[in-house]
């Protein structure tokens, strides 16, 4: 039983993570390097966290996080693909926004007087909800089963860009704008709508998991609520090889990690060192990866680089 709670934690802890990483990719597959994903997240949680209180209802908080986590990735397409502004500085830029705006909007929320705020219980016992029967067997009860309902929709989302990416008319012509714009542009494909329509897409899957990390798992609103795991998706995007399947396996890795930090929590280690440990994890985890990846799981050729068709 205590190995299948240590795979509940993991699973729990690794979601925002993997929704993340392929909000990620869906920017990169594009042509655009994002490294607005924690703003989105921020904003995501945010709207999420807000209209949970405000409504009581789980498909309502769904919609308002991926709505207002697509808006922020909009502002990011406005500014590249639009005004073909430098993406790293506008990735840049959106992380800053997203973070102010989410951390002012939630102290107004709060009342500004630093009060947690907590999700109500109706909106929690919804989300909380778990496959009967199933969740009682022993062992692969807790470890498969046992989880809230958020987590399984994101894992048949994460299914579902996989199979949109790489098995489908559409997803060929989005590889093809990531790799070359002027190309697919030449084979009658909308450049800028693609990017436009994809990158949004990624903004979304961006807001849930903002959505999840302060509606599901932390349950209390904090400005520190996201704590860097924006970033760490970002960083994956490379171990994933821009494949939301292998996301899977990068996500999980970052979660047990964090267990480990957890589990280890109460010994002489310092709690900064553990604190660290994820993320160190990552960095190495990154170079390496970097150092052996192959050619044909390289990043999409056109990224970081803003396509204006009058240069082709």
């Amino acid at each position: 039983m205590i190995i299948a709670s240590y795979i509940y934690i993991a699973v729990r802890v690794s979601i925002p993570v993997l929704l993340g990483i392929t909000g990620a990719i869906f920017n990169e597959k594009a042509g655009n390097t994002n490294l607005g994903i924690e703003g989105m997240m921020y904003m995501g949680a945010f709207a999420g966290f807000y209209t949970a209180v405000a409504t009581n209802s789980v498909i309502m908080t769904l919609i308002a996080a991926c709505l207002f986590g697509a808006f922020g990735a909009l502002i990011y397409a406005f500014a590249t693909v639009s005004l073909r502004t430098n993406q790293v500085v506008a990735g840049l830029s959106l992380t800053i926004f997203g973070q102010g705006v989410a951390r002012f909007l939630g102290n107004t929320l709060s009342g500004g007087k630093g009060e947690s705020v907590r999700i109500p219980d109706a909106v929690t016992q919804k989300v909380s909800w778990k496959i009967p029967v199933l969740k009682d067997i022993p062992f692969l009860g807790r470890a498969l089963f046992g989880y809230d309902m958020i987590i399984y929709l994101s894992i048949v989302l994460v299914v579902i860009a996989y199979f949109y990416i790489n098995k489908t008319r559409t997803g060929l012509n989005l590889r093809a704008v990531g790799e070359n714009p002027a190309a697919a542009d030449a084979a009658g494909i909308n450049v800028s709508l693609y990017k436009y329509v994809h990158i949004c897409i990624g903004g979304a899957f961006c807001g849930l998991a903002g959505a999840y990390i302060g509606v599901v798992y932390l349950t209390t609103w904090g400005n520190n609520m996201i704590a860097g795991k924006g970033w760490i998706a970002v960083a994956l995007v490379i171990f994933a090889s821009w494949n939301p399947l292998k996301a899977i396996y990068g996500s999980l890795l970052f979660g047990i990690t964090s267990l480990i930090a957890l589990r280890f929590q109460d010994s002489p280690i310092s709690p900064y060192l553990l604190e660290m440990l994820p993320y160190l994890v990552t960095v190495i985890i990154l170079v390496i990866t970097s150092v052996k990846i192959k050619k044909e799981n390289q990043q999409p050729a056109s990224c970081g680089v803003n396509y204006f068709r009058e240069e082709r």
